[in-house]
């Protein structure tokens, strides 16, 4: 008896190790796995495929296949695939199935995107499916138009009026028709092509699109701001303190726009150096006279930017807590009573802003003698304030507007202490 009890009491400790051990190998898992995502979150890339010419080149050479078999088409297939006028450089990027490619184009140099690999990888456009051979009756203009402005408001989360949808789609039926209309079925599936053929009549910082060749779409090349400058942007060392203010004013404009000039606030949840340029005519001259070039930012990558309607839908999610409701630099609240993120961002663009891009410029370790130190201490304490406004406690649209025209006033102020201090 004695035996068997000491069995017993051996078993259950062996149990109890063993019980032990695996609520620590699950932890140690769950650690790892939350280090993975956050990992995964804060840099996307770790995933993305290397960037090569070989794969750039062929990926272009399948277009142009396609392009020569009449499955796509576009204006510049043709300076694409025959005329050589459109002639592949380098691979700027591959990220999350995304493809970047820089290329020269009759003298000027454009970035060439697409946000999958192969034409194929779009899904197809239904109706051309349904439709037969030349025998069959044509697809109806106004079912077209319906099922574009479906894909747009599946896109934006907005509803639009044909008349603004026009530019995305062929106008006529004619000789390449089908193709035309595939073409511009696999384009309209990719948001940021849908903001650059529509938003740069309504804002002069979202790029315009120059042309399409199937699948992929061109935009002027710009030498987007990276953290390895000491500036964010590709400056002279000459001017640099003038340029960097104009450029903050710049950055102000751009808020004023997405805020308040379409019928939805746009919001941009991945606020950094590299998804923003400065145009290319932006010089010293632009500073001293800024009529050259009221506003010289620009963004170029606006995969991550959504409408106010599309951007209730993304945060409204389950939750456990308020870090479940982060959505990259959109944040939102986590309600405990339902498990529910609220709908509405808890932060602002210009919050976002200053924390990312302001803070690096005017912070207490960038000291320019030309600036008196207390309209330097002011601009810093603004962007501080700017930096921490809103919040779950507050509105943070109504505190940015505060804080905006504050950092207005001292950014001028600063760009006139600085001219001064050169006459």
């Amino acid at each position: 008896m004695a035996r068997a009890a000491g069995a017993r009491g051996r078993a259950a400790r062996c149990g109890r190790w063993r019980r032990g051990a695996l609520l620590a190998f699950a932890a140690w898992t769950a650690g790892w796995v939350l280090a993975a995502a956050l990992l995964l979150r804060a840099h996307p890339s770790v995933l993305s495929e290397r960037c090569t010419d070989e794969k750039s080149r062929r990926i272009l050479a399948a277009l142009c296949q396609d392009y020569r078999g009449g499955w796509l088409t576009g204006a510049l297939c043709e300076d694409l695939c025959v005329a050589g006028e459109l002639l592949y450089q380098r691979c700027l990027y591959y990220e999350r199935g995304k493809k970047v490619l820089q290329a020269q184009w009759r003298g000027r140099t454009v970035v060439l995107k697409s946000k999958r690999e192969a034409f194929s990888s779009f899904p197809p456009l239904t109706l051309l499916e349904e439709e037969a051979g030349p025998g069959a009756p044509g697809i109806p203009e106004a079912e077209l138009l319906l099922m574009v402005a479906g894909e747009v408001k599946n896109t934006l989360g907005l509803e639009l009026p044909n008349n603004s949808i026009a530019p995305l789609w062929p106008a006529r039926r004619g000789p390449g028709w089908r193709p035309q209309l595939a073409s511009a079925w696999s384009l309209l599936q990719q948001e940021e092509y849908v903001y650059f053929s529509l938003l740069p009549d309504l804002s002069r910082h979202i790029l315009p699109v120059l042309g399409s060749c199937g699948h992929f779409y061109a935009v002027e090349y710009l030498a987007a701001g990276s953290p390895h400058h000491k500036a964010l942007f590709p400056l002279d060392d000459a001017g640099q303190a003038q340029a960097i203010s104009h450029i903050a004013l710049s950055f102000l404009d751009m808020v004023s726009h997405f805020d308040s000039d379409f019928s939805h606030r746009l919001h941009l949840c991945d606020v950094k150096p590299e998804n923003f340029a400065i145009k290319r005519d932006f010089t010293v001259d632009s500073v001293v006279h800024p009529e050259v070039n009221p506003s010289p930012v620009v963004a170029i990558d606006v995969d991550m930017a959504f409408f106010e309607p599309k951007m209730r839908e993304i945060l409204e999610q389950n939750c456990t807590g308020d870090e479940d409701c982060n959505f990259f630099d959109c944040f939102s609240k986590c309600d405990l009573r339902v498990n529910k993120c609220g709908a509405q961002r808890i932060n602002s663009n210009l919050q976002v802003i200053c924390d990312k891009i302001f803070r690096h410029w005017f912070s207490s370790t960038h000291r320019n003698p030309s600036i008196s130190p207390q309209l330097r201490r002011q601009l810093q304490q603004a962007v501080q304030e700017c930096a921490h406004d809103g919040g779950p406690s507050g509105n943070p649209w109504t505190a940015s507007s505060s804080v905006f025209w504050k950092l207005q006033w001292l950014l001028q102020a600063t760009l006139k202490e600085l001219q001064e201090a050169e006459k």
